[in-house]
């Protein structure tokens, strides 16, 4: 068991809190914020150390430091991390630009230290059975598929959504890592991209919080259409967008040369998975209720689209196979050169878009080893 420190006491630290209930080798000890306040009452609330980000850097009984700033911080914070000699689980991205999330890379590397990032949705039991469907020639070879996320935005709930539409922002940078983690899982690293951005509208209205019926600046593209080739000669159409207000396609679908696969929602642990072999077959479903990372915990009434009201969510699954990695002296599922090559996935898709052109990758990286159900029965508690 590692000790872990926070930096960052927002609304997703309840998320990562919890799963210490889950998993038998996450212990946080310590949180910081730049709010020295909200850590303070984090820490009360969680019996927790508050402590400055320069008294957590230079505490030794902290290995690990969990980044969950707002992406635009996540680079000077992890590199702090780094440079202070402690191995670091951050939030997605692993920064909002491919140049600086490489030079963390190159920090963690020349120091020997750990770099994990988010999501780790794909080690659950729907993104799991997915790839052992699609492993094992079942489906033939993966020739296309297409993917969709698409909500309205988070100035319906959120009472400070303008982030999200500045630079640094925006629904690739926010929801693209995970499905491109995804794909990257199933298909291996991509080659290159095709894309087009559009921003709707200049301004948006607060819909909740004090300065609801105000309204604020959008400065980026709010919807992104590509598509993305990848080495494995696969062609996969995806739609990103802040501007849908309601669809029915929460999942990937992806074709091969034997059958079609619907991969449940990367942004969840859960399922069912669905497959059809022959041409007007029945879709079979294959449910992931009985694997570790796939029951149902989540039991909610929602009303927007890309939500169900019945999901599974184990995140923290990735910081807890890193701890488990570093004890064991391996490569996590959940590493830098994933997260990195994902990063470029999205930027370049953004350069597509801003310069009519098609871009290839910078990057690339290994496919995550497949996580079996044993692997996790040993992390869990």
């Amino acid at each position: 068991m590692k000790n872990i420190g926070v930096i960052g006491c927002g609304n997703i630290l309840e998320t990562y809190l919890r799963s210490q209930e889950y998993f038998n080798n996450i212990n946080f000890v310590s949180c910081s914020d730049i709010n020295m306040e909200l850590a303070k009452k984090t820490a009360s609330e969680n019996n927790l150390k508050a402590q400055t980000v320069e008294e957590l850097l230079s505490d030794n009984s902290i290995d690990i430091v969990l980044n969950i700033t707002i992406p635009q911080a996540h680079f000077e914070v992890s590199k702090k991390i780094l440079e202070a000699g402690k191995h670091v689980y951050s939030e997605k991205p692993m920064s909002v630009k491919y140049d600086q999330a490489k030079e963390l890379l190159e920090i963690s590397n020349r120091k020997n230290l750990y770099f994990g990032n988010a999501p780790d949705t794909f080690l659950g039991g729907g993104g799991q059975l997915s790839r052992e469907i699609i492993d094992s020639n079942e489906l033939g070879e993966i020739l296309t598929g297409n993917f969709i996320f698409a909500f309205p935005g988070v100035q319906d709930f959120h009472p400070n959504p303008e982030s999200w539409f500045q630079d640094g922002g925006g629904p690739l940078i926010d929801m693209g890592p995970y499905f491109f983690t995804t794909l990257v899982n199933l298909l291996g690293p991509a080659k290159n991209i095709r894309s087009r951005g559009v921003k709707f509208s200049n301004k948006r209205e607060y819909k909740a919080g004090p300065k609801k019926g105000k309204y604020f600046n959008v400065d980026i593209p709010t919807s992104y259409m590509f598509n993305l080739e990848f080495q494995n000669k696969s062609i996969i159409q995806g739609f990103i967008s802040f501007d849908v207000l309601n669809h029915k396609r929460n999942h990937v679908e992806l074709y091969g040369t034997k059958g079609s696969i619907i991969v449940p929602d990367p942004n969840m642990f859960g399922g069912p998975v669905m497959t059809s072999g022959q041409l007007g077959s029945d879709w079979l479903e294959h449910s992931v209720e009985s694997k570790p990372l796939g029951k149902t915990n989540i039991f909610n009434k929602t009303v927007r689209s890309n939500e169900a009201p019945k999901q599974s969510n184990y995140r923290g699954v990735g910081l807890s196979e890193m701890v488990d990695s570093i004890e064991n002296q391996r490569q996590q599922r959940c590493n830098g050169e994933l997260a990195l090559h994902v990063l470029d996935i999205i930027e370049s898709a953004m350069v597509a878009a801003n310069d009519k052109t098609e871009v290839n990758m910078r990057s690339t990286c290994k496919k995550p080893q497949p996580f079996n159900d044993k692997e996790i029965i040993n992390l869990l508690k």
